[in-house]
């Protein structure tokens, strides 16, 4: 069994082209023995964002705390603490804090996409 608490995992700055003020925890993972996903948490400062970028699979995120907004396939929309998304797989996404405070969620990936190695912005 795995227990890490949101606030006590320490988080790495996210190192991608078009990042701003983004850093990542892998929450579990590979190297815990998670067979098939991974839970991150993402934190993006005040003003900052993740990339314009799209991946080969699907994504589930859910909003821990703060508000910004979601782009996802051309359409921006405001998201705030509470609200859970999914980003279907090829579709070009981007999450920024652009609504005055820091925005934090959580983001289920497959295992053997990049956990444990480099991590694109969600």
């Amino acid at each position: 069994m795995v227990i890490r608490n949101i606030d006590e995992t320490p988080m790495t700055p996210v190192q991608m082209e078009g990042v701003e003020g983004a850093s990542m925890a892998i929450m579990v993972g590979r190297t815990d023995g998670a067979p098939n996903f991974a839970l991150r948490q993402f934190r993006v400062a005040a003003n900052g964002h993740t990339p314009h970028h799209s991946h080969d699979y699907e994504h589930e995120v859910y909003v821990v705390a703060g508000s910004g907004t979601a782009h996802l396939s051309g359409e921006d929309r405001p998201i705030r603490a509470g609200d859970v998304l999914y980003v279907p797989a090829d579709a070009v996404h981007q999450f920024r804090a652009d609504r005055g405070d820091e925005l934090r969620f959580l983001c289920v990936v497959p295992v053997e996409r990049n956990c444990g190695g480099p991590v694109p912005g969600s």
